[in-house]
């Protein structure tokens, strides 16, 4: 790998974010974790872990209730989800279930012990493997045409200051040929997205029976953006993309890719905005009756707030826009964790 310490060293995004993000020091092994600089859906509300253990129950029940059910959560921050999964698990199956959590950081302080903390998903898996947010953090090269009409990588100092690279590599440009064809015109940018299509495919991989489910911010090939989403955050706020630790590094996903890549024998998969699914896992953002302020006031109020919070999670422009991937693993026929939602690839409409 180049040697980081030189800034004005030439490399392309891909090299460049991934120490950024990932090596010594770099942004998501900070204390703070993701929370301290944006705000996911699971840090929205306890409803999303709510939904996400709902629909561990779906499978648990397809799955013939496994003497083990698993639960693995990918790029699992400082293991919020995995512990709100947990404490929204009816007492059966919570008995059964093991938690992973997925995670390049330290296992964080006071965390339930119930969590095992791994840098790799374990094989086998039986029940639901979720990853949140992981893809759009996985780094990958970004194409530029250059005046010639000709896409070249682009390369990144460490101050965030770009050039024109070589050419692409013959797999780079075949993908970009099928996901993302780049027009003829000068200063059209892309993210290359095999090495998101490979994580998938990996962690799908590791399932022997059930469901993997990836939510991300999506782009779906007819409406790729012409400038590519390469950006950065810090502190709530919305930055220009540097790879020297200090923001995080992130990417729309090609999530229809990303359903294509998974192993030939596992088919059924399917892509959902985030408002469908959360529907059809209980999530509507239905105010409560206005006679209950008047019967049961408390009861109102409390109701009231986890209507906002589900209005959150599915709202149009926001967080209901998210892309949820469901990847089937060897479920039984005709089997289906959320009924009522089954928009063909690669369509989005809603239900």
């Amino acid at each position: 790998m180049a040697d980081s310490t030189k800034d004005g060293e030439w490399r392309g995004w891909r090299e460049a974010a991934q120490e950024a993000l990932y090596g010594p020091g770099g942004f998501c092994r900070r204390p703070e974790g993701p929370a301290g600089h944006f705000r996911t859906s699971v840090h929205a509300s306890p409803l999303f872990a709510a939904a996400v253990a709902r629909l561990l129950c779906r499978l648990d029940r397809l799955l013939g209730h496994p003497a083990a059910l698993d639960f693995v959560d990918m790029a699992a921050g400082r293991g919020e989800l995995a512990a709100g999964v947990l404490a929204a698990l009816p007492a059966e199956p919570a008995r059964r279930v093991r938690v992973y959590a997925v995670e390049v950081a330290d296992r964080p302080a006071g965390l339930d012990p119930r969590v095992e903390w791994l840098s790799e998903p374990p094989e086998g898996i039986t029940g639901l493997l979720f990853a949140n947010e992981w893809l759009d953090n996985v780094p990958v090269e970004v194409a530029e045409v250059d005046p010639d009409g000709v896409p070249r990588r682009v390369l990144v100092r460490r101050d965030g200051t770009e050039r024109l690279g070589e050419p692409l590599s013959e797999a780079e440009a075949a993908w970009l040929a099928r996901w993302w064809p780049l027009p003829a015109e000068p200063g059209a940018r892309a993210e290359i997205g095999l090495p998101r299509d490979a994580a998938w495919a990996g962690a799908v991989s590791r399932l022997a029976r059930g469901l993997a489910v990836a939510v991300d911010y999506m782009h779906l090939a007819g409406a790729r953006p012409p400038f590519g989403t390469l950006t950065g955050f810090r502190e709530g706020r919305e930055t220009a993309p540097v790879p020297d630790g200090s923001c995080d590094l992130t990417a729309h996903v090609a999530l229809d890719a990303c359903a294509a890549s998974a192993p030939p024998d596992m088919t059924g998969a399917r892509l959902l905005p985030q408002r469908a699914a959360l529907r059809a896992l209980g999530i509507t953002g239905a105010r409560p009756p206005l006679t209950l302020a008047s019967e049961r006031p408390a009861e109102y109020v409390r109701a009231l707030a986890r209507a906002g919070e589900a209005a959150e999670l599915t709202a149009p422009g926001g967080l209901g826009d998210f892309g949820w991937l469901l990847q089937p693993v060897r479920l039984p026929e005709a089997a289906d964790p959320l009924p009522g939602t089954a928009n063909p690839l690669p369509g989005t409409a809603d239900t």
